[in-house]
């Protein structure tokens, strides 16, 4: 048994950010299962790093593009060979768990974020071609995303919603999520088999707050930094205890309806003089998820502290939120930008690959 097992028995499901192809040929994702990880999240980034960074790609590479495939086809197939080869190592977690946890999470081409009709067709296409229980289609909470994820849940497709920063908008995804259920079941469709989760980023708060505080310079701003985040956190998780509750949740519970759990994103301190494992210690509880990189769950196994804490000292969470607005920080605009950079970040990582990718396929 290990930290991760005493997690996951407080209520929270321990689970990998990051997928590389060695790791599934190898062995080593299996070792992590043991270890007590549960699912496993991807993105554009992680997947620029495992394919740019290494040559197990390049044989299936070069038969892509034999068969007369494009670069971005090429692309598609190499990620889809990962994904379906880690959900059938996941599936065991999957069957074991009755369907809670062990899921690996794909996103859809970030290029598609700012087009919900685009984003749509190619969660549709992901999730008809990998056609997997336990996958899950990872949609950004991006304005024109969030009423896509009412749509895939009322269609029966289990959705990982990411890049969400903003409590309201993290409530406006909530909302998209019962309004699918109830759809579903107006149309006489099962909802005991959909799944999803909400992907509620951490330290990015805190870097993007610190650096504002930072500039304000006031002793009142400085006492703020590193608190923001674990706050905004703390009150998010208020919103999913009330939202999944009560008669409307409750009917649809009734007729087989999980909850969409919160799902703590971005967990590895960026200052390195914050403990590693700042952003799990203080987010432990029920009904949730965090997503680890493996230097994070490294940390964790080491010497983290398993104990119920994503509801204690809510008062000074509320302070904290307030106390920033007073010094002059506007919170909505720093959740804003976060938005914007994640959807560019994830941008530029598949364009870097698909140029990567461009360029290796002159060699071969």
């Amino acid at each position: 048994m290990t930290l991760l097992h005493d997690l996951n028995d407080a209520g929270q499901s321990p689970w990998l950010d990051n997928l590389r192809r060695d790791w599934i040929e190898n062995g080593e994702l299996t070792t992590w299962l043991e270890k007590g990880v549960r699912g496993i999240t991807s993105n554009p980034s992680i997947f620029q790093k495992a394919i740019s960074g290494s040559d197990d790609y390049t044989e299936q590479f070069a038969a892509l593009l034999a068969e007369g495939k494009s670069i971005e086809e090429s692309y598609w197939g190499l990620v889809t060979t990962d994904i379906e080869n880690a959900l059938a190592v996941m599936r065991p977690v999957y069957d074991e768990t009755n369907g809670l946890d062990g899921y690996v999470s794909v996103e859809v081409d970030p290029s598609l974020a700012r087009d919900g009709e685009g984003t749509a067709a190619a969660a549709r296409q992901l999730d008809d071609q990998i056609a997997e229980p336990n996958l899950y289609v990872k949609i950004p909470a991006t304005d024109e995303g969030t009423p896509v994820i009412g749509q895939m849940i009322a269609e029966g497709r289990s959705i990982n919603v990411t890049l969400l920063f903003a409590i309201d908008k993290y409530q406006a995804v909530m909302d998209a999520y019962i309004d699918g259920l109830e759809k579903r079941v107006a149309d006489g469709g099962d909802i005991s088999d959909v799944s999803s989760v909400a992907s509620f980023f951490i330290s990015r708060i805190d870097v993007e707050v610190n650096n504002r505080l930072d500039a304000i310079g006031t002793p009142e701003a400085l006492a703020l930094k590193g608190k923001v985040a674990i706050a905004n956190a703390k009150l998010a998780y208020q919103a999913f205890l009330t939202t999944f509750s009560g008669p409307r949740w409750e009917a649809l519970e009734a007729k087989g309806a999980r909850k969409q759990r919160v799902l703590w994103a971005s967990t590895s301190t960026k200052d390195p003089s914050y403990p590693d494992t700042l952003y799990v210690d203080t987010l432990i509880g029920p009904d949730s998820v965090n997503t680890l990189p493996d230097k994070t769950i490294a940390a964790f196994l080491e010497g983290g502290t398993v104990a119920r804490t994503i509801d204690a000292d809510l008062d000074d969470a509320k302070a904290t939120i307030a106390a920033l607005a007073d010094v002059g920080v506007d919170l909505t605009d720093v959740t804003n930008v976060l938005l914007d950079q994640g959807v560019d970040s994830f941008v530029k990582s598949f364009d870097d690959l698909l140029a990567t990718l461009t360029e290796k396929a002159t060699t071969l």
